[in-house]
């Protein structure tokens, strides 16, 4: 349906290799995941190599998923998001749990991801800096009411923005 999803915490296929976890997201969104007369491995290795690169764990394909850091658990989800080829990519808090440095990293790719694939992104994060790093327009809410909405800057300098998430006196 042209949306793509990753959660707060990542949700991968610890046993499987990173190539495998993207392969199997390519073949469920191809419609490959019951083919019984050839095995899957040589399905669409071409396609997840390429979403690999984009991602940046191309040469981690090989490792089982589970011992990847968790900063690079987190672009693996990633890269099972694109997998289904998404118009929208929704993105549950992207860098909760995440140093300050990958972070940064994460926010870079997933800025260039976006632009590169032309996606739309609509993302949940309580980190300030992370939103208005990558946002164009902003949504505010303040227990369940919309308290604010427009640029980045006009959300940094709405009174109640400032109070609620920011702060008094930034």
């Amino acid at each position: 349906m042209g949306v793509g999803r990753s959660f707060q915490r990542a949700n991968i296929f610890p046993r499987l290799t990173v190539f495998q976890n993207i392969q199997a997201a390519v073949l469920v969104h191809r419609g490959k995941s019951f083919t019984f007369f050839r095995p899957v491995e040589s399905f669409f290795q071409e396609e997840t190599e390429e979403i690999l690169r984009r991602v940046g764990l191309i040469e981690y394909a090989q490792t089982v998923s589970g011992a990847l850091s968790y900063g690079f658990q987190k672009q693996l989800e990633l890269g099972i998001a694109l997998a289904s080829e998404p118009e929208l990519l929704l993105l549950d808090e992207p860098t909760a749990g995440m140093s300050a440095q990958e972070t940064h990293q994460t926010m870079e790719l997933i800025g260039k991801i976006t632009r590169e694939k032309g996606l739309t992104l609509l993302f949940t994060e309580h980190d300030m800096q992370v939103v208005f790093s990558i946002s164009r327009r902003i949504m505010v809410l303040h227990q369940g009411r919309l308290i604010a909405e427009g640029s980045p800057e006009e959300v940094r300098r709405n009174p109640e923005v400032q109070k609620v998430y920011l702060g008094e006196g930034r």
